[in-house]
């Protein structure tokens, strides 16, 4: 039992190390950038050595990769749960609520990814252009479908879903601004509830059918 034991508590304080790690270099690069952050100042957040960190994570940039792609997969979670079975406008509905509650629980996360893309995605091309773009084609076919069968006003399917993105997205992105012109941010449970209902609003009746 001992021996079956051993490699299961390891293989848990290896992922927490992992997760530390990650923790600690997504704050450090949606603040200071991939050149601005050091190794050092990341080992030093995470408590961990920075031969420790090397070990995990063989250089910088292969750090700042995977901070990059773990945000995608918490960003594209909620259009993954976007399913042809779904009723439309309910389906959109909740991708803008799940969306802001992205916005709302990790800001960060967001700004880096847009920091990334203002750059070009130098490091996170090939991601792009793979498994991100096989996702938006497979949803906007959805979409797409959705239209020819009568249910969504006649909408560009990808128009929609940049609409989606750059709507919720602009929350964590721009929430300095956001809290000076409003006094607030989704952190504060009324306003996300108001940004939740008014977004939903907006778009909807965008894609309503005359008539329903």
């Amino acid at each position: 039992m001992t021996t079956m034991k051993n490699p299961t508590r390891r293989s848990q304080a290896v992922a927490a190390k992992q997760q530390a790690i990650l923790t600690a270099a997504l704050a450090l690069f949606s603040q200071f950038g991939l050149h601005g952050t050091s190794l050092e100042k990341v080992a030093e957040r995470a408590e961990v050595s920075k031969t420790n960190l090397l070990y995990y994570f063989p250089s910088k940039e292969a750090l700042y990769v995977a901070v990059l792609k773990n945000i995608l997969d918490v960003w594209l979670a909620p259009l993954r749960a976007l399913q042809s079975d779904q009723q439309p406008l309910d389906a959109i509905r909740h991708y803008i609520r799940l969306k802001l509650e992205v916005s709302r629980d990790h800001p960060n996360a967001s700004r880096l990814f847009c920091l990334e893309m203002l750059q070009g995605a130098p490091l996170l091309k090939a991601e792009l252009e793979g498994d991100l773009k096989q996702l938006v084609d497979d949803k906007t076919a959805i979409i797409s479908h959705w239209i020819q069968e009568g249910k969504l006003a006649p909408v560009d399917p990808y128009h929609l879903i940049f609409m989606l993105w750059a709507t919720t997205q602009h929350y964590a992105d721009f929430a300095t601004q956001v809290q000076a012109v409003s006094g607030s941010t989704l952190s504060d449970d009324v306003f996300f509830s108001q940004t939740v209902e008014n977004v939903q609003r907006m778009i909807i009746e965008g894609i309503r059918t005359r008539g329903s």
